[in-house]
């Protein structure tokens, strides 16, 4: 019999890879989803072998229940769905509230409705591994076993701080569920680093684009004269996040884990650099920036070597992760 997999915020840069790849591999699909129109939209994209369930509100009490009762046969669930904004009016109404409630409410449907699921793969962040301050520091080595020491109180204080303090206690609250609860499902966390790479379809890639997508359309954007961004960090090929998650669930050796998901570092002239070397046509209208400039050394060796070896995964390098990403842009604009 064919697996069901519930995936939450189906609309999502990463849930429609992950959607992409378990159709690909003949699963049976249900994806949350805030609108009927965005579910018909994916429908439409990803045909017969997915389903959604409209979920117009995720952080109440139960906001799951008549969605799984109204499949019994999933027996995985993968919550990708959570707020990502660092403009808030209250940091800790919209942003830490509902990051922490909305991950405890599904657990608690899953747990109460859902029986028959027996494993649950919760999409959480290296923000929740490390703090800013940890993030910005060369010496900084954190794996696995680590939980940013970012409190509450500073999550209060802005919305930059109140992202890493919402995925943080979080997944806090995720792990704190499984412990006290006992359920039928075990859990495994996915916690990426930056996340690049092309939409899963090219519909997806017009205008605007997710945060971390941004990373590197920005950069496509830039005029002659432009100065060239400062952002640098650790990467990983959000097609990889995506087959992260499957095997999450597909493997035995990661029930209970955190899977650190990461293939190496990057700045914004690596960007640079790269769409200049594939896309010549785009030289005359790009800045040259400082192409020798691409010291890594600020950026922490963060370790993963563990989820390495549980999941297998042959990360895709940052030149893929652009080309393809600066391919897509320019076929879904033309």
């Amino acid at each position: 019999m064919t697996t069901s997999v519930f995936i939450s915020g189906a609309t999502g840069f990463i849930a429609q890879h992950i959607i992409t790849l378990l159709v690909t591999k003949g699963y049976n699909v249900v994806g949350s989803v805030r609108s009927a129109a965005k579910g018909e939209h994916l429908k439409e994209l990803y045909g017969s072998k997915f389903q959604f369930e409209v979920v117009p509100v995720l952080e109440k009490q139960g906001a799951f229940d008549e969605a799984l009762k109204n499949h019994p046969e999933v027996t995985v669930f993968l919550h990708t769905a959570s707020p990502v904004t660092f403009s808030a009016e209250d940091n800790e109404r919209d942003i830490l509230i509902p990051a922490i409630n909305g991950t405890k409410f599904v657990l608690d449907s899953i747990h109460r409705t859902s029986p028959q699921i027996k494993r649950v793969v919760y999409t959480s962040s290296i923000v929740a591994i490390a703090s800013p301050q940890q993030l910005s520091d060369p010496t900084y080595e954190g794996g696995e076993e680590f939980f940013s020491p970012i409190t509450y109180e500073e999550g209060k204080s802005n919305g930059f701080f109140a992202y890493f303090a919402s995925k943080t206690f979080a997944e806090k609250a995720a792990w704190e569920f499984v412990e006290s609860n006992k359920p039928n499902f075990a859990l495994s966390t996915i916690n990426p680093v930056y996340v690049v790479g092309p939409q899963a379809k090219d519909e997806e890639a017009k205008g605007e684009v997710n945060i971390t997508a941004q990373i590197i359309t920005s950069i496509y954007n830039l005029k002659k004269d432009d100065k060239v961004p400062e952002t640098a960090g650790n990467f990983v090929d959000v097609r990889d996040v995506a087959k992260a998650h499957v095997l999450a669930f597909e493997k035995e050796e990661t029930k209970g884990q955190r899977l650190i998901t990461l293939a190496n570092k990057f700045n914004s002239q690596l960007i640079l650099n790269i769409i200049r070397k594939n896309f010549p046509e785009l030289r005359e209208t790009l800045p040259v920036g400082n192409p020798d400039d691409i010291d890594l050394s600020a950026i922490p060796n963060l370790k993963n070597e563990k989820s390495r070896n549980l999941l297998g995964i042959e990360y895709i390098d940052f030149e893929k992760s652009v080309t393809d990403a600066i391919k897509q842009v320019i076929r879904a604009n033309a």
